[in-house]
């Protein structure tokens, strides 16, 4: 079973389109944890709405290339995911694979583990929400130590917004 980190971002109808995403992950995957989620200033294209950011840990079967195009893909042309030149335009979803299991590795032209956790705070501040003792498998930081590295100004944590319902005793994860 492979562990995955998967970050998640949207400024586009943002609430409805997060909440949306993690419900089908959930639907495909067995959904570990849920970070807080968190607001920033576009990065690049400053000329459009903040962004919502957030994280969350899975479980699955598959490889790496079949989450990104059997799920990760599909979830975002379901919710209207319109990918263009510009890799900052505005967007529905964005759901990008951080950390696979321990891996280090390339998938086409994205590296595994995403080199983004290291420069970004609303990338690195989720993931350490969600493990903060587990470590980059490239620096060997752990991702509490890669957020405190980061300067976190503009990093708005939104405790009001919950991507995912509290279970009951008796739901699955």
């Amino acid at each position: 079973m492979n562990r995955v980190f998967i970050a998640l971002g949207s400024n586009i109808n943002s609430e409805r389109n997060m909440r949306e995403a993690v419900s089908r992950l959930s639907s495909r995957c067995r959904l570990l944890a849920v970070s807080p989620v968190y607001e920033t200033a576009p990065v690049g294209k400053t000329d459009q709405p903040n962004f919502l950011n957030a994280a969350v840990l899975i479980e699955t079967d598959l490889t790496a290339a079949e989450l990104k195009s059997d799920v990760l893909q599909v979830i975002e042309q379901e919710l209207g995911r319109v990918r263009t030149e510009d890799k900052n335009a505005p967007r529905t979803i964005d759901l990008d694979i951080s950390l696979f299991n321990d891996e280090v590795f390339d998938m086409g032209q994205r590296h595994i583990p995403d080199p983004e956790i290291l420069k970004y705070p609303h990338i690195a501040v989720p993931l350490a929400d969600l493990a903060p003792h587990q470590r980059h498998p490239e620096t060997d930081q752990t991702l509490k130590e890669v957020a405190q590295g980061l300067p976190a100004g503009g990093l708005v944590c939104h405790g009001d917004i919950v991507l995912r319902r509290k279970r009951s005793g008796n739901d699955p994860i």
